[in-house]
């Protein structure tokens, strides 16, 4: 039997073959598995399921659990058998994704080098001499490589993105606990997330909305005020030019390059001070923090002398010696600096933060010759997310020297998808084509001065609100143009004599809904529209003692083409 699955299989298993890049995998379902379950998906779809990543192939880091393949952290010796798939492999394979299977790591999902595995150090995707950047450096390069159309990563200190960036590959690293980790082997557990690796923003941000949207029993949802988008034009903060200095000239240069993008897509730029962030980063690898990692493994470690990677083992071990009083401390620490953080934001009034994704591109020999110290700069920005409760997508912004420059876009928890659309403004793709990330979201109908361009539509995008799609009410409808400040129309609905009338229909968080209704001056009304397709959906309306005198312009089918028209006679 054949179909968009097995296709799609046959192509990941000729892209795995013809790559020959054998330490990008740990464990791999064999050919006639992956076909067979390719078939069984097909014939599904032939008997009509709803399966929205059907045809669409993926591997998971292997820290994640995937039921008939072990689990390893890329440690032989570590190595189990999983009863099930973790609830993020289920909520994928229920959608019809097809997993091909697990890819190679730093050691448990220590370091952000991609080197340290006894299966080998997975090389870059575009200069094999160069690092591919970790710990998902085997789900990284297995997209990067067309291996596969998106994989499941790991980041707490920058996992999801780092790797993203040096192999030209988005990462979408969502608000921490908004995807279960269950089924995955911590690495700190107050901090760690599952992220996503794709070939650009919207299908990074379908893989991470079936994700998000089958929540288990240790997830976040998205809270009445999520943001559901960017305003008009968006605020984006950076960092002084000091603070990249140390960065390749080159580097520099596409950075500004991605700045003046986005400013000249509409969006304010804002200089913001870093160093809240930085010392916050700072945290998590120099302060008692690490203590989790020798929680998570480090008795295992203790009792397994000479099976863990060497850098591993020791940056494990010495985690030991944390107490619990210096634990203590650094909570307090990163509480104050979570409040100079949030001050700072407030004060610059961003809607996003972009910064390089990463400091450099070493190579494999500098990596060997300071494992340490490249891993510690390579993280820079990167170490204070998880910390300070943010999210970000890791987005390619422009190639040196034939190698890829990428920048993230971060913000604060929930807003996952204003970063998502300030990273296709860098991208250059244009508005999402696939279904998205859903925050709670209630829709309003506009017909007037609340279009998108006319005067009064900043009181939806201040609110964050997003075009859901244009249409035209029931044809039982008429349109008056008022006489108000500014001019606006008003609707209503008529027992016979109607006719349909074009709109936009708009989602906000239910908390941007109860405010913007709650400023709606009269003669206008939030009530029901009906719409041309037999749905409803709440929208503006008039009161009836306004339209005395007023114009009727129900012929001109909305308010757009009526003002278009210049007219200024009464129409019958």
């Amino acid at each position: 039997m054949t179909g968009p699955v097995a296709d799609a299989a046959a192509r990941a298993l000729a892209a795995i073959a013809a790559a020959d890049r054998p330490e990008v995998w740990i464990s791999r379902f064999s050919d006639e598995e992956i076909l067979a379950a390719a078939s069984s998906l097909d014939a599904r779809l032939a008997a009509g399921h709803v399966l929205p990543l059907a045809g669409l192939t993926f591997a998971v880091k292997d820290n994640i659990d995937v039921r008939g393949l072990p689990t390893t952290a890329a440690c032989p010796a570590y190595a189990y058998q999983p009863a099930d798939h973790a609830p993020a492999v289920v909520a994928l394979v229920e959608a019809g994704a097809l997993c091909m299977g697990k890819t190679n790591l730093d050691q448990f999902a220590t370091g952000l080098v991609g080197t340290r595995s006894p299966y080998g150090a997975v090389r870059n995707a575009i200069d094999p001499t160069r690092i591919s950047g970790g710990s998902s450096s085997g789900s990284a390069v297995a997209v990067a490589l067309d291996m596969v159309d998106f994989s499941l990563g790991t980041d707490t200190a920058g996992s999801g993105r780092v790797p993203a960036a040096l192999n030209g590959i988005v990462g979408f690293k969502a608000t921490y606990g908004l995807v279960s980790t269950t089924g995955v082997i911590p690495a700190c557990r107050s901090f760690d997330c599952v992220t996503v690796f794709a070939r650009d923003v919207d299908r990074a941000e379908s893989v991470m909305a079936i994700l998000t949207a089958n929540v288990a029993h240790d997830q976040r949802s998205f809270p009445a005020d999520a943001p559901l988008g960017p305003p008009d034009h968006p605020v984006v903060a950076h960092p002084a030019a000091a603070l990249l200095a140390d960065l390749p000239l080159s580097w520099v240069t596409l950075y500004q390059e991605a700045l003046a993008q986005l400013e000249a897509q509409g969006c304010q730029l804002v200089e913001i001070d870093l160093e809240p962030f930085l010392a916050a980063g700072r945290l998590l690898y120099q302060g008692a923090f690490v203590a989790e990692r020798y929680h998570a493994v480090g008795r295992w470690i203790d009792a397994h002398p000479g099976e863990a990677d060497p850098t591993v083992g020791a940056i494990i071990g010495a985690a030991a010696s944390v107490s619990a009083a210096d634990f203590a401390a650094d909570l307090d620490r990163l509480v104050a600096a979570r409040a100079l953080v949030e001050a700072e934001w407030q004060r610059v009034g961003a809607d996003s933060l972009v910064l390089p994704t990463t400091t450099g591109h070493p190579t494999l020999e500098e990596v060997a010759a300071d494992p340490i110290g490249v891993n510690t700069r390579l993280g820079q920005f990167t170490t204070f997310l998880n910390l300070l409760d943010q999210c970000a997508v890791a987005v390619p912004a422009g190639r040196a020297a034939g190698l890829p420059f990428g920048v993230s876009c971060i913000g604060p928890a929930f807003s996952d998808r204003v970063q998502a659309d300030v990273a296709r403004l860098v991208e250059g793709s244009g508005p999402a084509r696939l279904p998205q990330l859903s925050p709670p979201a209630l829709s309003i109908a506009v017909v007037g001065a609340h279009l998108a361009g006319q005067p009064l539509h900043h009181q939806l995008s201040d609110r964050g609100a997003r075009l859901v799609r244009v249409t035209s009410t029931a044809p039982s409808y008429r349109l008056y143009a008022l006489d108000t400040v500014p001019p606006k129309p008003g609707l209503v609905r008529v027992a016979d004599g109607g006719a349909s009338i074009t709109l936009e229909v708009w989602e906000l968080s239910p908390a941007g809904f109860g405010d913007f209704v709650a400023h709606v001056p009269a003669p206008m009304a939030i009530g029901t529209v009906a719409l041309q397709d037999g749905s409803s959906v709440s929208g503006f309306l008039c009161e009836p003692f306004a339209l005395d005198g007023a114009l009727d312009i129900t012929d001109y089918g909305g308010w757009v083409a009526y003002l278009r028209s210049g007219a200024t006679a009464s129409v019958k």
